[in-house]
């Protein structure tokens, strides 16, 4: 549903959306890398209990940008003002920001973690970092799209 261009509130309808991106990406981060293939934990320069709890606060926080994430996006929707080609535009650009900001950021700048059992991280790296990069490409084609169409 798109709503006539005066009553929509684009900047709100991505950074809502872009909170859900986030936290979907970081359930798929923390579910899929963190517990079913255990190649890593979010902090793990500590012990296995410590390992553990760091990404149960991990969890913890996608679960409140999603849910957080959700309440702005049904606000906007239930006023009237949901941008929604925008909303998916934060979307991709939430998915991509946090894959890269994880792939940078949480295992270079920081060392949180790296994936374990595996020699050559540069193959990862990449696939990891280059699908975030093509995950916030969508995200701004999609944006600047929905800008020209005004």
């Amino acid at each position: 549903m798109r709503t006539n261009y005066k009553n929509r509130e684009p900047t709100r309808s991505i950074r809502a959306a872009a909170l859900i991106g986030v936290g979907v990406m970081a359930a798929v981060d923390e579910i899929i890398f963190h517990q079913v293939l255990a190649w890593h934990h979010f902090y793990d320069g500590a012990t296995p209990q410590i390992a553990l709890l760091s990404d149960g606060f991990l969890h913890a926080a996608e679960l409140v940008a999603l849910v957080a994430g959700f309440f702005l996006l049904l606000d906007l929707r239930r006023s009237d003002t949901l941008d929604t080609g925008r909303a998916w535009a934060g979307f991709f650009l939430g998915l991509g920001g946090f894959q890269l900001f994880d792939g940078i950021v949480d295992h270079k700048v920081l060392r949180l973690h790296q994936i374990r059992y595996v020699e050559n991280l540069l193959p990862y790296d990449i696939a990891w970092n280059a699908a975030g990069l093509i995950l916030l490409a969508i995200g701004w084609v999609l944006l600047r799209r929905n800008r020209m169409e005004g």
